[in-house]
C-alpha cells in the first residue's frame, strides 16, 4: 500500500473522541484517533511491509506509529532501529505496542537486559513490559531467567518511577503464570511488596492486586482447559 494513500485513510478513519482519549492515556503530537479495531483492519490487509512501516513511524503519527509496529517485520528489526523507535516513546500505549513488536524480535533478551535496568521513565517502562510480553509467549526459557527480575522487582518496584512500577507489576503478573514453581515464587514477591501505587492520570486504569490476578488468570486457564478436555471426550 502506498504511505500516501494510508496516511490519508488513517486520516479518515479517526475520531475526535478517540483524540480525546488518547490524549488521556499520554499520546502527544500528531494523532488521528484511529481506533484499535481499524488499526487491526490495516493490518490484515497490509500483512508484513517493513519499509512502510519505517515510513509510518517517522511520520511521528501517533496512529501511524501504532500501526508501524503491527507490520513491522521482526526479521529486519536492528538494533539501530529499535533504539532509535524508543527514543520516541512517551506513553504507556505506545510503549506497550512496541514492546508486542520487539518481543517477537531475536534481540528481546538483550534488549530486556539493557531497557528494565533504565531509570528513565519510558525506557524502563518498556524493558519491563517487554519482560511481560516474554513470559506469555511459547519461548522456552529457565526459570532463572524469570527469578533474577522477581528479585529485583521485591526490592526496587516502590523507588522506581510511576509508569516503571506499572510495567514492573505487570511483569510479576505475567511471570507468574509461567509455571507452578514460578507462580509460587511471583506470589511470595507479590505478599511482600503490597499494594503498588501508580498514578494513572485522568484515566480509568487501574493497577492490579498482582496476586489477586495470577490466582485469576490461573483459574481461568484450568476452567478453559477443563472444557475443553470434556469437549474433547465426548
Amino acid at each position: 500500500m502506498d504511505y500516501l494513500e494510508l496516511m490519508s485513510q488513517l486520516k479518515a478513519l479517526g475520531t475526535e473522541q478517540n483524540c480525546k482519549i488518547y490524549k488521556k492515556h499520554g499520546a502527544t503530537g500528531e494523532l488521528y484517533g484511529v481506533s484499535f479495531a481499524n488499526l487491526e483492519k490495516l493490518k490484515k490487509q497490509i500483512k508484513v511491509d517493513h519499509q512502510l512501516a519505517l515510513k509510518l513511524w517517522d511520520s511521528s503519527n501517533y496512529d501511524a506509529r501504532i500501526l508501524a509496529t503491527m507490520i513491522a517485520d521482526p526479521k529486519a528489526a536492528t538494533d539501530t532501529m529499535l533504539e532509535n523507535w524508543l527514543s520516541n516513546i512517551d506513553c504507556p500505549p505506545l510503549s506497550d505496542q512496541f514492546s508486542t513488536y520487539v518481543s517477537k524480535t531475536s534481540l528481546v533478551e538483550e534488549k530486556i537486559e539493557k531497557w528494565a535496568s533504565s531509570d528513565d521513565e519510558w525506557i524502563g517502562c518498556t524493558g519491563w513490559n517487554l519482560l511481560a510480553k516474554l513470559a506469555v509467549t511459547e519461548k522456552i526459557l529457565p526459570d532463572e531467567f524469570f527469578e533474577k527480575y522477581l528479585n529485583i522487582i521485591e526490592k526496587d518496584i516502590h523507588t522506581r518511577k510511576n509508569y516503571i512500577k506499572s510495567s514492573m507489576n505487570k511483569a510479576l503478573i505475567a511471570i507468574g503464570v509461567v509455571n507452578s514453581n514460578l507462580e509460587e515464587k511471583a506470589l511470595k514477591v507479590a505478599a511482600k511488596i503490597g499494594k503498588v501505587e501508580v498514578d494513572h492520570g485522568d484515566t480509568s486504569c487501574k493497577t492490579p492486586d498482582a496476586a489477586e490476578y495470577i490466582k485469576k488468570t490461573l483459574a481461568h486457564r484450568e476452567q478453559k482447559a477443563s472444557k475443553a478436555k470434556q469437549k474433547a471426550s465426548k
